[in-house]
């Protein structure tokens, strides 16, 4: 058996506009002023807790705890009033999933800086989330990219790090993947560029969900 380990914002969905409104609010609330998107979306994927040290380094940690519930209480909310569908998978990404949900040599999993009830709400909307037979999120985790995660997956699945592919479209991903002992398949349509994503180690880098599949068969023959 084979197993392929999916990141979700930046990966499978768009959630650029929602994660940057959620963290303006976070900043509100410290009376910080927010850094610009591309430093904010800059640190997506890693959980919440270090997102906030990394963009208020000069915060104390009650701030930064403080910045973290006002962060998920906007980011709720947004959920809450859009639904799911206020949260586009990316073209071609379900398309793929139920390819590989398909075969019957291929396991499906999900690691990702979420929190669980974010993660869970998301899914309620996907009609192929039953395809997933380890979904790991935030609340259980160290932040990425500590590969605990990923060992979490693996166990549930059943399958040797050796077969395993995480994929992910920041450099987080790809440390996780190395980390454990994976091979990372790197994604170009979300946050982090083709340079950072191979020099954290990626195997392959593709442009869209279209090179999906042919490229993970390669990673495989590697």
């Amino acid at each position: 058996m084979k197993l392929v380990i999916f990141d979700v914002d930046g990966t499978l969905v768009d959630s650029q506009a929602h994660i940057v409104s959620s963290m303006e609010a976070a900043f509100r609330e410290a009376e910080l002023p927010c850094p610009d998107r591309n430093t904010v979306l800059s640190i997506v994927g890693l959980s919440l807790p270090y997102a906030m040290a990394n963009l208020a380094p000069q915060a104390d940690e009650d701030t930064h705890t403080r910045m973290v519930a006002a962060y998920k209480s906007a980011f709720n909310a947004t959920r809450s009033k859009v639904g799911s569908n206020g949260f586009p998978l990316y073209p071609g990404a379900e398309a793929a999933i139920r390819a590989l949900g398909a075969r019957d040599d291929i396991k499906l999993a999900i690691a990702t800086g979420n929190s669980r009830r974010g993660l869970d709400a998301l899914m309620e909307g996907w009609g192929f989330a039953d395809l997933f037979v380890s979904t790991q999120s935030a609340d259980e985790h160290p932040s990425k990219p500590n590969p605990s995660m990923v060992a979490a997956c693996l166990l549930d699945a059943n399958v040797s790090a050796h077969d395993t592919v995480v994929v992910g479209d920041t450099t987080y991903d790809m440390e996780m993947a190395a980390a454990a002992r994976c091979r990372g398949l790197g994604v170009l349509w979300g946050y982090h560029g083709r340079e950072a994503l191979l020099s954290a180690g990626a195997a392959r880098v593709i442009d869209d969900f279209s090179q999906f599949l042919a490229a993970l068969d390669d990673v495989w023959k590697d």
